[in-house]
């Protein structure tokens, strides 16, 4: 199912306008566009019935909920920028287009870079102490190994908190798939949630502080935090480069479509796909794909961003640049600074 909204505030602080279309579970995403959510009241931000809902019960993890959209929508942006899908829409204001229920690789990565930055903001704003009903860890408090010299201390990431109010906000829209199609972008979407939360688990890492006379590290405090959302980030794509193509029908389990491959079981942390992508070479219209045409590449690399990729054989153009900047600035006594004004060109690659 898919509703319109607008993912802008408008600038008088009215509810948000009927501008664009976004898959009905996907909407929570245009919160990333708007400046102070709360200021707006759940009623009025774009989310779905029982996601208003949970808003009303916890309001106060609304910055957190938009800290996790915006963290996603970054992620992705980073981790593709150089690609021929570039994960940005076409339409202004919207984070994503036609992939988020077109059930490619996109759409895999994308429900699991949300789904992770959802945990990750949460997590983090609870052992920040923004919160009163989670805070850090204390599962493992007295914990540790007096023979090693280290205990558990300090304020470990409480991950799983995260991880419960991602799957309460993300997954309930899901579940109430109805029709063939639906059954199996759901099932898919949910275990490509599922993944981007594992991802974050996954990553956790221990830091330690050491104690003793002259920074002798006799004993150790320890605790867990999350990594990097960049790491996480960069973990996600290594999936998205070998997720998997499952089948298109509806069975108690999602099954591989390839049926020599069907024995090899699915992991929790594998991205899974049932449509293969389109082509992001050239623009199409209709599905909101604006092609490589005009993007800029990199003349020398071979990798993805290189002309030779990006610019799908097509060949490239070539301008120059003129920059102009303030340079070997000297303060001069008294009292101002004195600097020249230089200038250098930069050869300009762009895909024809």
């Amino acid at each position: 199912m898919q509703t319109a909204i607008c993912l802008r505030e408008t600038s008088s602080g009215d509810p948000p306008r009927l501008c664009t279309s976004l898959p009905f579970s996907s909407m929570w995403l245009g919160i990333a566009s708007f400046g102070v959510p709360e200021k707006l009241g759940c009623a009025n931000l774009p989310l779905s019935s029982r996601q208003k809902e949970l808003c009303r019960r916890k309001p106060y993890l609304l910055p957190s909920i938009r800290e996790g959209a915006r963290l996603g929508v970054q992620e992705c942006r980073r981790q593709f920028r150089r690609e021929r899908w570039d994960c940005r829409a076409p339409a202004a204001g919207a984070p994503f287009g036609y992939e988020l229920s077109s059930g490619t690789k996109e759409t895999a990565f994308i429900y699991a870079v949300m789904a992770a930055g959802l945990v990750h903001a949460v997590t983090r704003s609870c052992s920040a102490g923004n919160m009163t009903e989670c805070s850090c860890d204390t599962t493992l408090q007295g914990g540790g190994s007096a023979s090693e010299g280290w205990h558990w201390g300090g304020c470990s990431d409480d991950v799983q908190y995260g991880m419960w109010f991602s799957r309460k906000f993300l997954d309930v829209p899901l579940r109430n798939a109805t029709g063939k199609e639906s059954r199996v972008l759901s099932a898919m979407n949910l275990h490509n949630n599922e993944a981007g939360r594992q991802a974050v688990a996954k990553l956790m890492s221990v830091d330690c502080r050491c104690h003793g006379v002259s920074g002798s590290c006799a004993v150790k405090t320890c605790w867990k935090t999350m990594s990097s959302f960049e790491k996480i980030g960069h973990f996600l794509k290594d999936k998205y480069e070998h997720s998997v193509q499952v089948s298109d029908k509806v069975k108690r389990k999602m099954r591989r479509r390839d049926k020599d491959q069907r024995k090899v079981p699915i992991r929790k942390e594998d991205l899974l796909y049932v449509h293969k992508s389109p082509n992001y070479c050239v623009e199409d219209k209709k599905l909101g794909i604006p092609g490589t045409q005009g993007r800029e590449c990199n003349r020398t690399s071979e990798g993805a961003g290189g002309c030779n990729l990006l610019c799908c054989g097509r060949g490239y153009n070539t301008h120059v640049v003129r920059h102009v900047e303030r340079c070997e600035c000297k303060f001069i006594w008294c009292c101002y600074v004195r600097c020249r004004r230089c200038e250098s060109m930069t050869d300009v690659h762009t895909c024809k």
